[in-house]
């Protein structure tokens, strides 16, 4: 499905993406986890291609998609959520999914019309009903609470009918209940199936609990990789980031 070879960035003199390679399969759960620095947000850009790469490759399908622009890597199926919510503040819930449905198209300027494309107006009620947020549709996402802010930028990643969802810290800055719920969304996301998704997440609860797969960064490297079990007890993974034996048990 995704495959990352031998990618590496530098800025000025400070490496931030080293030889990294990892292969996220078709409809799996994944995490990229590391302490601050590790490189996890450089990565999802090279990915997203809002940076491009000094070397190595990144395979959508077996397809080289570096030097791709981010919108091209869009309509190939690579949607992305970010950790602050990039959002169309003036706008309602559904007009800003109709408008991220409707620009790909060209045709963003029919979308005040009296009549709206009836498919745009469909799928925008389709993702709103699965990300809860069908009760919210009339209200300006300026004025949406952090947490279905966050929920409306997943949206509009997902509205575009992705193959790769990325999520740059999904949970950042919510509180205990609107953290369980969208976790809950995430994880129901991928159980529908159909979708592979590759998280940033700083909670090793929720990476522990829901992923199949965890890659670790550190200084840029890719230090380890494998489930839970095999992250939480590799020396080098808890040497560099987890902290002691006995913290992560507790």
């Amino acid at each position: 499905m995704l495959r990352i070879e031998n990618l590496c960035k530098s800025f000025g003199g400070v490496v931030a993406t080293s030889d990294v390679s990892i292969h996220f399969r078709k409809d799996s759960l994944s995490a990229v986890i590391g302490p601050n620095g590790a490189g996890k947000t450089t990565f999802f850009n090279l990915i997203s291609g809002a940076l491009q790469p000094d070397s190595g490759r990144i395979l959508l399908d077996g397809e080289n998609i570096v030097g791709k622009s981010s919108s091209d890597i869009v309509r190939m199926g690579i949607g992305r959520a970010f950790q602050v919510a990039k959002l169309f503040k003036t706008l309602t819930v559904e007009e800003s999914l109709r408008g991220a449905l409707m620009s790909p198209m060209g045709r963003s300027t029919q979308m005040y019309g009296r009549f709206p494309l009836a498919e745009t107006r469909d799928r925008a009620h389709e993702v709103m009903e699965q990300l809860g947020l069908h009760t919210k549709a009339n209200i300006v996402s300026g004025n949406l609470s952090h947490g279905d802010q966050k929920l409306l930028d997943m949206a509009l990643a997902l509205v575009l009918r992705p193959k790769i969802l990325l999520l740059d810290e999904p949970v950042a800055g919510m509180g205990p209940e609107e953290r369980e719920q969208m976790i809950e969304t995430v994880h129901k996301l991928w159980e529908q199936g159909g979708l592979t998704l590759v998280l940033i997440e700083h909670d090793m609860d929720i990476v522990f609990r829901i992923s199949q797969h965890i890659h670790v960064l550190s200084y840029g490297k890719l230090l380890a990789q494998g489930n839970a079990e095999e992250i939480r007890t590799n020396p080098a993974v808890i040497e560099a980031y987890l902290g002691t034996p006995r913290e992560v048990q507790a």
